[in-house]
């Protein structure tokens, strides 16, 4: 049990180090330094945030081809395009909504997916007004090249369409939406680099051939020197771009050569494993591509890891660079969101541990915590294991490595070269056999949580029965119509025996009935019968629940039981009424009123 306090103490320590910069490296100029988390640059870090117009007017034309992500309730700015739209000419506008629908992913692709497509062409193709496809269409993927006739039809909107007008107030509105982004991405940013204690490649340098220059003996010499070269630096950029015509709550991110885009859709949080995983994959790219060569020696190795992990056949062979950039992404990014929750679960559970007033409490709590953390690493395992399936084969070993160099101070960087050398093949080769266990305990959880869920959800609809049921009884009673409300609810009482509404309900038919008795026999059968309903209501309720419900019913008791000259039993239930306080729809005033009267009854009658 030490260690379990202990392990919350690391994970506590280390995101305190992830939020107020990293300690200090022999390289500090790789790390972000308390005062540079302080004042985030962003721009320093390779982050852009802004609006891409070209994004705009695909979208835009999208939603004018019958993209529909939102059919009933639009978000304010996609009502607006719409509005704008609503004069567009009917032959573009059945052009546009031909192409969608010709080259409509089958089902179940999501809108989401059928839109992703579109995306993509967006960022490869110039700026408005233009629109002009790359020069080089063979580099395309596959899912772009199958639309890249849509650009000439962006084009013809982009001209025949109110957007270029529009387009100033639509900037606008997504530059409002970025400032949004800004505050949450610049959190993120600080935790991915402070947690790897390392600063992004922010432009890569290339070797461009340079056109030959006669010299004074002629081209002949210029010949036999050989081609000339000259360095080239491009900015490398992480983008991250909202986008409010998007469908709701699927982050997308594509690379396009050295820029990398998220595309943060209306209202979605962009503080997300999405996001995270999107950047840590800017930062580690470049880190695979130093290190190509150490990659390249341990080929043979990786190649037997891919080939043999479970599932193989059923998914393609992914590059090994890729496998190497992809398991370093996932442990980082699975290693922060366990931090993250140990860390929540610390804060929840440590606040509970104080409060404790007896041993056995706190005994509780630490059992408690055992179990959560232990479902937490579960989840992690599964994360990993999803992950090694799909080819990312030394996640897991790069997420042991992570533990232990997490809180060195140093850059990931001094590290890489070493876990690429250290990996052992048939030690990876072991890791779907060791993590079988905690796959099966996470999905006997899922299971569980989706039937807890299913209950849920057929409760919440027999509650909505109920309720509609108990005000057609309300009907009744207005009526006068005792009788068949009593009828009803001895009915309804067969599908909820321990609903105190309906116990309520049935009082308050036996109560209301009793007025219209001439039969004292009959009246005091009546409101006997109210009574037990009464109590049967009280019985059955919840004070944190049903406080109103509670708090009427003593009321009501009362009222009956001074009626009965029963004065001792309806003070009591008048100051269990009143006990309960002021609650919203209960009788507070009422039961204070009629214990005030029948005290001042009692004071009067005596001698």
């Amino acid at each position: 049990m030490a260690s379990f306090w202990l392990n919350f103490f690391c994970a506590a320590l280390l995101l305190f180090q992830g939020a107020s910069g990293a300690q200090t490296s022999p390289d500090a100029s790789r790390t972000v330094t308390p005062r540079q988390a302080g004042q985030l640059n962003l721009g320093e870090y390779g982050v852009v945030i802004e609006p891409d117009a070209r994004l705009i007017v695909m979208m835009a034309a999208l939603e004018a081809a019958g993209f529909d992500p939102e059919p009933n309730a639009p978000a304010p700015f996609r009502a607006t395009v719409r509005r704008d739209l609503a004069g567009l000419d009917p032959d573009l506008r059945a052009r546009l909504r031909r192409f969608y629908q010709r080259h409509e992913l089958p089902s179940p692709a999501t809108l989401a997916e059928q839109a992703a497509r579109y995306v993509s062409l967006a960022l490869v193709l110039g700026g408005p007004p233009g629109f002009d496809s790359p020069e080089r269409t063979e580099d395309l993927p596959a899912a772009v090249l199958e639309i890249l006739d849509f650009a000439p039809l962006l084009r013809e909107f982009y001209q025949r369409s109110n957007i270029a007008e529009n387009m100033p107030n639509y900037l606008r509105a997504h530059r409002a939406a970025a400032d949004q982004l800004r505050p949450s991405t610049a959190e993120m940013v600080r935790f991915i680099l402070s947690y790897l204690h390392t600063r992004p490649v922010t432009e890569t340098v290339e070797r461009v051939p340079v056109s030959p220059q006669p010299g004074k003996e002629g081209k002949e010499k210029d010949k036999r020197a050989g081609p000339a070269f000259t360095l080239r630096a491009r900015p490398r950029r992480f983008h991250v771009i909202p986008d409010l015509l998007a469908a709701p709550g699927t982050i997308n991110f594509r690379v396009i050569a050295d820029d990398y885009y998220a595309i943060i859709p209306y209202n979605t949080d962009p503080v997300s494993s999405e996001l995270r995983r999107a950047y840590l994959q800017f930062v580690i790219d470049p880190l695979v591509v130093r290190f190509n060569r150490d990659i390249a020696a341990r080929r043979d190795a990786l190649k037997q890891l891919i080939d043999a992990r479970p599932n193989a056949n059923n998914a393609p062979a992914p590059d090994l660079f890729f496998a190497v950039a992809r398991s370093l992404v996932v442990a980082a990014d699975a290693r922060m969101s366990e931090l993250l929750k140990l860390a929540a679960l610390q804060q929840e559970l440590g606040q509970r541990y104080k409060r404790a007033a007896t041993v056995a409490e706190q005994q509780t709590i630490r059992e408690e915590a055992e179990r959560r953390r232990a479902a937490i690493e579960d989840e992690t395992t599964m994360q990993l294991a999803e992950a090694y399936e799909r080819g990312a084969v030394l996640a897991f070993y790069f997420m042991e490595r992570l533990r232990g160099i997490e809180t060195s101070g140093f850059d990931i960087a001094n590290f890489f070269s070493d876990m690429i050398a250290s990996f052992d093949p048939q030690r990876e080769a072991r890791r779907p056999a060791e993590y079988r266990a905690a796959r099966e305990r996470v999905a006997a959880r899922r299971a569980e949580t989706v039937r807890a869920s299913d209950a849920e959800t057929t409760e919440t609809a027999r509650r909505a029965t109920l309720i509609k049921n108990l005000a057609e009884i309300d009907e009744l009673l207005r009526l006068r119509n005792y009788v068949a409300a009593e009828a009803r609810l001895k009915q309804m009482l067969k599908e909820h025996p321990d609903e105190p509404r309906i116990y309520f309900a049935l009082a308050q038919a036996a109560s209301l009935s009793a007025e219209d008795a001439t039969d004292e026999e009959v009246l005091a059968e009546r409101l006997n019968r109210a009574l037990e309903n009464y109590r049967s209501a009280v019985k059955r309720a919840l004070p944190e629940r049903d406080a109103a419900l509670l708090s009427r019913a003593h009321t009501a008791m009362g009222r009956i039981l001074a009626f009965l000259e029963r004065d001792a039993e309806a003070l009591r239930e008048f100051e269990a009424a009143i006990k309960l306080g002021q609650v919203v729809g209960g009788a507070y005033q009422e039961a204070l009123a009629a214990r005030d009267n029948l005290l001042a009854k009692k004071k009067s009658a005596a001698p």
